[in-house]
């Protein structure tokens, strides 16, 4: 017994020493919190985490966040002494370490696979991008779900395909943040029994002591929300932690939260500014201190004593590679059994689309009077659905109004598996919890009104830098709003998406534009799309006259063009690419040659070859027209110094949207005015 002791604490203090000398080195970062829950962190992945090093990515691993990012040095140092292999983006095990002792001797730097915070596919065995707080709390409650989502669908009489749990980390500052709350009260309303929260309650963020701002009972908190709550009053007492992980493994009714009372840890006795401590390095004097009270050679630094190596590769690496291996002789089983099942499991683990999965896409018939973009999107969404099993969603208490229900999909609740997921009136946990289903390999999408994309912003902006992808579908696009004003007509949201690197952003014209748009979003792998749909009836473009929709796919296309090399361009996305057609008809009596291009995406358009952005938008055509019922912000680089835009430079207005539209400029005849005053002096 002393034995095991000797080595738990080695291998313990090897964790919090790795994370001193890592910050020191860097003179950056955050080493008191890797320092006080090294012996959380060694109990649960030495204990209990199923988890292959040999094979970060094996689908029934368990999951492991880091919610509290600014500790990642915790991670790194369990990623390296664990020996947790790197993995390609093409899903081929590369063999060499994930994490290097000189990636740890590189901590925060340029190229270091130890980045200031986890970040998801640059460095393996991290599940989720984390650092703003909260964000991995919320997102861990998705996985969970999706495990439950993949055993409903994948598990059959002696199958057992999936049954994994998920452990998130978190600190006062995640408990603080209102996206842990929505999620919390979700996960416990949900029963999510396979969701583990451990909360180091040390009373200490970067101010100092949380007197100053946190107070309240969050055991009581997380009791009101339908969690099992308990406590263990020692973060360094590893068996009442090993007891507390037992009373997760044992409660399958709803979720678990673990308080752990730790004191930040900052080194010797001396050491008293703890705040300091919590975001700062320690300081050469004060590590040897504090080495020397761990009985650790105190000039010697990285020092990692091959003796732990060994005993994490007798624990967590022998039992997850024998859990793994277990699993993987249960798949080839399941593929003679469940041929169907069995490829549908690859494929989804592989970001792969089923053969065929677009052949019952709708194509919509001219239509003056047309369909709005939400009615169209709802026929479309369902024919993708019964293509691809594995796409699910819901809407933050919106579905009727965003037209997002899976039809013939069931619900998602505390009792059922369905692919209808109720969010509640919660849209920064939905866009948290899709990336946590994205992760998972699953397909999620998440609904809402495009004003409320705000709420959503923080996780949507994950989405892309983690290049996952999530879908977000977003409604009542613009001040066709109209009655209900300017706290629900989005102005700036558009710009804001846009702004967003590696995000996908559509506003489609017309249905048949919003069938090609889904048919864009479903092929992506590696990044979020942004689906943006009015509420208003959109007209059908006879597409006879017209380009055929499949142009939407390079971003930008000339929808009809001019009877000779155009005077002006007319260039609109959404639903006023109507007012554009209709201009056309008006210049073109008065003897002045228009051509009208859909835009429906920005990114999908900038990603085109020098060649075919000029055969849009020829450059000798300098008067250039945009309009969008949205700000102008960005636009100048389309329409070009001589160009002008219809757009929006204020906030909008409660009124009936004929009104509106006269109001702001958005109508045909302010399209033809503005381009004859642009032709005129051209």
């Amino acid at each position: 017994m002393t034995e095991s002791r000797d080595i738990e604490r080695l291998a313990i203090n090897t964790i919090r020493t790795l994370s001193m000398d890592a910050v020191q080195a860097a003179n950056s970062g955050h080493p008191g919190t890797p320092m006080a829950l090294a012996p959380v962190t060694y109990t649960l992945w030495q204990r209990f985490l199923r988890f292959d090093p040999s094979d970060p990515i094996w689908p029934n691993r368990d999951r492991f966040v880091l919610s509290i990012g600014h500790a990642s040095m915790l991670l790194y140092s369990m990623l390296h002494l664990t020996g947790v292999k790197a993995v390609n983006s093409k899903y081929e095990r590369l063999g060499n370490p994930s994490v290097e002792l000189d990636d740890l001797r590189n901590f925060r730097q340029l190229e270091s696979r130890c980045p200031g915070h986890p970040e998801y596919r640059w460095t393996s065995g991290v599940e989720t991008t984390t650092g703003p707080l909260g964000q991995g709390v919320a997102t861990s409650a998705g996985m969970a779900i999706a495990a439950r989502m993949m055993a409903a669908h994948f598990n059959r009489p002696d199958f057992e395909m999936f049954d994994y749990d998920v452990y998130a980390l978190c600190g006062d500052g995640c408990m603080m943040e209102g996206v842990s709350a929505e999620a919390a009260s979700l996960a416990g309303h949900l029963r999510l029994e396979n969701l583990c929260w451990i909360y180091d309650n040390n009373k200490i963020t970067i101010e100092g002591h949380t007197h100053w701002a946190f107070t309240e009972d969050v055991a009581t908190r997380f009791i009101a929300y339908g969690w099992n709550v308990t406590r263990v009053g020692d973060a360094n007492d590893v068996e009442m932690l090993e007891r507390a992980f037992r009373t997760f493994k044992s409660t399958r009714d709803r979720p678990t939260l673990i308080i752990v009372d730790s004191h930040i840890a900052y080194g010797s006795p001396n050491k008293q500014d703890t705040s300091a401590a919590h975001g700062a390095p320690l300081g050469e004097e004060e590590i040897r201190l504090t080495k020397r009270n761990y009985g650790w050679p105190e000039d010697e630094t990285f020092r990692v004593p091959p003796e732990v190596i060994t005993h994490f590769a007798n624990g967590i690496g022998r039992r997850g590679h024998a859990l793994r291996e277990e699993w993987i002789e249960q798949c080839d089983r399941y593929r003679e059994r469940y041929r169907d099942l069995a490829d549908q499991l690859y494929r989804m683990q592989h970001r792969q689309l089923p053969d065929g999965w677009d052949r019952d896409l709708p194509t919509f018939p001219a239509d003056s009077t047309g369909l709005a973009g939400r009615a169209a999107s709802a026929r479309v969404l369902n024919a993708v659905a019964k293509g691809v099993p594995w796409l699910v969603g819901g809407a933050a208490d919106l579905t009727p109004s965003t037209k997002t229900r899976l039809e013939d999909g069931g619900d998602f609740t505390s009792d059922t598996v369905g692919r209808n997921l109720h969010f509640g009136v919660r849209e920064h946990a939905m866009g948290a919890i899709l990336n946590g289903l994205s992760l998972s390999k699953i397909r999620p999408f998440g609904a809402g009104f495009l004003i409320f994309s705000d709420y959503a912003r923080p996780a949507i902006r994950l989405s892309a830098l983690m290049e996952i992808p999530t879908i977000h579908i977003f409604t009542h696009d613009s001040i066709g709003v109209a009655e209900d004003g300017p706290t629900h007509q989005p102005v700036e949201q558009l710009a804001s998406l846009r702004a967003i690197p590696g995000l996908v952003t559509l506003r489609p014209a017309d249905a048949n534009e919003v069938t090609e748009a889904w048919r864009v979003i479903m092929q992506l792998r590696h990044e979020p799309a942004v689906l943006v749909l009015s509420r208003q009836n959109l007209p059908t473009v006879d597409r006879s006259r017209y380009a055929p929709a499949s142009g939407l796919a390079s971003g930008a296309y000339v929808l009809a063009d001019a009877d000779r090399r155009p005077d002006v361009l007319l260039i609109g996305t959404g639903s006023e690419v109507a007012l554009c057609i209709d201009a056309q008809e008006t210049l073109r009596a008065d003897g002045i040659e228009a051509r009208v291009i859909s835009m429906p995406s920005w990114e999908l358009f900038d990603r085109q070859s020098q060649e075919y952005r000029d055969q849009v938008l020829p450059p000798d055509v300098t008067a250039r027209i945009s309009v969008e019922k949205a700000s102008t912000l960005g636009w100048d680089r389309y329409v070009g110094s001589k160009g002008k835009s219809i757009g929006m430079t204020t906030f909008g207005a409660s009124a009936p949207l004929v009104e509106l539209q006269k109001k702001f400029g958005f109508t045909a005849e302010h399209v033809v005015t503005t381009a004859r005053e642009l032709v005129r002096s051209a």
